[in-house]
Parts: C-alpha cells; sequence; structure tokens
C-alpha cells in the first residue's frame, strides 16, 4: 500500500518546491505551474512526491516546447530513429538539466541526479538554502526605505 508522509512534511516538500520555482524562475527560466495543460507551455517543472519511501521528495524537470515534443513523439512514434529531432531534444534535455542544477546549487540549493528509472533526465532537491539565507534577488532594506523618510519628524511631517 502506498504509504504518504505526514502533513508537515508535505507542507515542507510544497515549501522548498515553492523556493526552487522561485529561484528558477529568478534566473529568467519559464516556469510550468502546476496543473498547467503541458499542450500549453514549456520550462521548468517543479514536482513533489509526498511518497514516505526513497521515490519520494521534489524533483525537476524540463520540459522543452510543445512544438519540439511533438516532432520528438511523431519521430518516436513513427520509429524514425534517425531523424535528428530526437538527438536534438535529448541535447536540449541534459543541457538544461545541467544549467538548473548549477543555478540552484548558486542559490544555495543541493541537487543530485533523480536515479529513478520512473524520472529519467531530472533532478531531485535534497535540500534547499539555509533558512537564514535570503534569495540575492530579494529585496534590500535600503529599497524599502524612500528617501528623506527618516528625517521626518515623529508623528507625520511638518
Amino acid at each position: 500500500m502506498f504509504e504518504r508522509v505526514g502533513a508537515e512534511e508535505s507542507a515542507a516538500l510544497e515549501a522548498l518546491a515553492w523556493k526552487v520555482r522561485n529561484e528558477l524562475a529568478a534566473a529568467g527560466l519559464p516556469v510550468v505551474m502546476p496543473g498547467l495543460d503541458p499542450v500549453l507551455a514549456g520550462g521548468a517543472e517543479v514536482d513533489t512526491d509526498d511518497g514516505a519511501d526513497a521515490a519520494g521528495g521534489v524533483f525537476v524537470a524540463w520540459q522543452a516546447s510543445p512544438r519540439l515534443r511533438a516532432c520528438a513523439r511523431r519521430a518516436f512514434r513513427l520509429k524514425q530513429l534517425d531523424e535528428p529531432v530526437l538527438r536534438h531534444s535529448s541535447a536540449v534535455g541534459a543541457a538544461m538539466m545541467e544549467a538548473m542544477a548549477a543555478v540552484l546549487a548558486s542559490a544555495g540549493f543541493r541537487v543530485e541526479d533523480a536515479r529513478d528509472e520512473y524520472r529519467p533526465q531530472q533532478l531531485r532537491v535534497v535540500a534547499g538554502p539555509p533558512p537564514e539565507q535570503r534569495p540575492v534577488w530579494s529585496l534590500r532594506d535600503d529599497e524599502l526605505t524612500l528617501p528623506g523618510w527618516q528625517d521626518a519628524p515623529v508623528g507625520g511631517v511638518d
């Protein structure tokens, strides 16, 4: 029987997935939102598996454009295994996985190959950055202070 992690651990996985999505979006990558029909978009796809086993966790995959995926599926379906689109599609996936791993590592995440036959060319996010580490793209205090605001008298402007 399939067992799920508890509510607290499931919430932690979702929070980690949210941080991963934000970091990849901050790098300028399109991020596929959960529930979006795959026919409509391509980009980084971040998924949580809340199974209470070794296959559980947060995973990152790359979805090429719907057109490139359709061309590759067609060639594969027609057994045209020498079609350049199959090699190119695979190369795109590998390059994007490498790039996303580098982006996440630079931001303080620990990632590894998913090492799962059901998740080929995917990354497993092992851990996020330490809780005290703010994202480098987050607003800084000096960006929130209006010029001259500190000089205003207590109680308002005269």
